[in-house]
């Protein structure tokens, strides 16, 4: 069986991205500069079909997600973590 490559994201379509999420009921903010998460939402079924959708639409996240959570802080969604380590 062959496994196709899973898209990776582009920098350019953080801002899109995390707008659906937060239209899907996800409260969706860093926590540090480092990482985010999309926090509590409606845990419906339709809800969390909704994000599964955008999760593939955007596809793969991780070698981005520093700038995912800088932009995040840029929009005020995040939380402080006091005692994080700065040299990652």
């Amino acid at each position: 069986m062959s496994q196709q490559k899973k898209r990776v994201m582009k920098s350019g379509e953080i801002p899109d991205y995390v707008a659906e999420m937060i239209a899907a009921g996800c409260d969706i903010c860093a926590v540090g500069h480092f990482t985010y998460v999309t926090g509590d939402m409606n845990p419906s079924e339709a809800a969390m079909n909704k994000v599964e959708r955008i999760g593939e639409k955007y596809g793969d996240r991780d070698p981005i997600r520093q700038e995912i959570a800088t932009y995040l802080w840029s929009i005020g969604r995040y939380v402080e973590v006091a005692s994080e380590d700065t040299r990652h």
